[in-house]
């Protein structure tokens, strides 16, 4: 399950205000000092993908990558957005590729 706050809500509402509004994916990143962590980044729709829509906002995760992740939690953040997860990333996570997963062949 893929849950969003009303302040995240807003903020993605006022980014799009003006116009088309394009379903928003939680992915895997990995590198820098942070380690893996989840992101958040434009994309469009594909097969294997879990989505929930507020509004006219869409969230997409994939599958495999949501299953293993267990519940995401997309709040409002110091600096952007906060994505946490009920079962945090980490090691074990590199079967995933860059992108969380998102290939339609996988």
């Amino acid at each position: 399950m893929i849950n969003v706050t009303e302040s995240a809500r807003q903020e993605l509402t006022t980014y799009f205000k003006g116009k088309a509004a394009r379903p928003i994916r939680i992915q895997l990143t990995t590198g820098g000092c942070t380690g893996t962590k989840l992101m958040l980044a434009l994309d469009n729709r594909c097969c294997g993908d879990r989505s929930v829509t507020y509004d006219d906002l869409t969230f997409l995760i994939n599958e495999r990558l949501a299953e293993a992740t267990g519940d995401v939690f997309i709040d409002t953040g110091h600096c952007g957005f906060s994505i946490n997860s009920e079962r945090p990333v980490g090691e074990g996570y590199d079967r995933f590729h860059s992108g969380g997963g998102r290939n339609c062949g996988e």
